[in-house]
């Protein structure tokens, strides 16, 4: 686990072993949720890894998904979308994943939107 300089200091992130187990699936069922962009990864400080408060109940969170390819779609890189994710939000008050974690999909998409 590791942090990175331009997120939260505070942030645990989980690398794919980990995320093997957290998730109780094959490395390639991972790999495959990369791909089909229920997470989002960053390599910058080596192993790909994930912020570990993008998993909830031992799961990605569900409402991750769709703000992932909303940000996507607006150009964002991993990286870009994995900072705006953990970052504060000034039109929310609050991280964006804070948001997500409480239920508040709509509202984090409709400012990601806004992002393009």
């Amino acid at each position: 686990m590791s942090e990175t300089e331009t997120t939260a200091p505070t942030a645990e992130w989980l690398t794919l072993p980990e995320l093997v187990e957290i998730l109780g699936e094959t490395l390639g069922r991972v790999r495959r949720l990369f791909d089909e962009q229920y997470l989002v990864g960053s390599r910058r400080n080596g192993p790909l890894a994930v912020p570990a408060v993008f998993l909830k109940d031992g799961q990605p969170l569900a409402s991750l998904r769709g703000t992932i390819i909303v940000l996507k779609d607006a150009g964002f890189s991993d990286d870009e979308a994995i900072d705006w994710l953990l970052a504060e939000e000034e039109s929310m008050g609050r991280a964006p994943i804070a948001a997500l974690r409480e239920g508040h999909k709509s509202e984090v998409r409709r400012v990601a939107r806004t992002l393009a």
